[in-house]
């Protein structure tokens, strides 16, 4: 029987790229051999099956689950073309008040037997779905983008779940949506100024990128594009997270290649059919 690690991913702020972490976060823990079960706790707002592609997969949701009608094993999915990465979606019918932090405890509990990673893709927020999905966690990954609102309110939520007795050894920050040549002319905050000022442990960076959105609208997971920087970034935070040496560094190396890669494009775009 298997003990899983239970991690939540959260965010103040709306729209900062929350749930596509968490996907390709799961997808990358998959490929490297981990059985990993994605929970969509996000409920009445559904996303995680659309990013994933499974949207038309879904037979039972978490609602299924807490009315008592399935075991949550049995409400789980399978990725198509990553055999050991699995979803408990949620349901779009339902609202927060109808599944309580009690009932997310049981799920949980449950799935924690048959796979070594359980992720819950947290609404953003600090309302009841906050509570319901931090609740059974061990490990917080809290996502923000380099603006100062996105900052502000990821601060907050660190202050949340400080009060829910996590500690800054179980609390660990993804900036998404860097923009290096943003960040050169000082017209972003860096990754490591954001991790000073939030006084967290820096898990990953990803930058803002083309390859995120053209996946996502495919419903693909970008770890699935081989040779992306992107897909090379994700498997660095997944090894980070499995407890293998990975350096912060290997992130900002990348950073630096795809802006290599970004201004070569555009010079072979200006005077390739010259």
């Amino acid at each position: 029987m298997k003990k899983s690690k239970v991690i939540v991913v959260t965010s103040g702020k709306g729209g900062v790229g929350k749930t596509t972490v968490s996907a390709n976060i799961g997808a990358s823990l998959a490929l490297m051999g981990y059985d990993v079960c994605l929970i969509d706790a996000d409920i009445g707002l559904k996303n995680l099956d659309l990013v994933l592609g499974l949207e038309n997969r879904i037979v039972y949701t978490i609602l299924d689950v807490v009315k008592g009608g399935k075991s949550p094993i049995e409400a789980v999915v399978k990725h198509k073309q990553i055999k050991k990465l699995n979803l408990l979606a949620s349901s779009q019918i339902a609202n927060k008040d109808m599944i309580s932090p009690e009932d997310m405890k049981m799920i949980v509990n449950e799935l924690s037997k048959h796979f070594d990673y359980v992720i819950v893709d947290s609404p953003a927020g600090i309302e009841r779905g906050f509570k319901n999905a931090v609740v059974a966690a061990q490990h917080a990954i809290v996502v923000t983008t380099p603006e100062l609102t996105a900052i502000s309110d990821a601060d907050r939520v660190i202050g949340l779940l400080e009060n829910e007795k996590f500690d800054e050894d179980s609390i660990s920050l993804v900036v998404n949506r860097v923009k290096l040549h943003m960040i050169n002319k000082n017209e972003m905050l860096s990754p490591e100024d954001i991790k000073t000022g939030l006084a967290i442990e820096l898990l990953g960076v990803v930058p803002d990128s083309e390859e995120i959105i053209i996946a996502t609208n495919k419903g693909v997971p970008v770890t699935l594009e081989d040779n992306s920087r992107v897909s090379n970034i994700f498997m660095n935070i997944a090894q980070r997270i499995a407890g293998k040496e990975n350096p912060i560094e290997n992130d900002f190396a990348l950073l630096k290649d795809d802006s290599r890669k970004g201004f070569m494009g555009f010079l072979q775009k200006m005077f390739g059919g010259r």
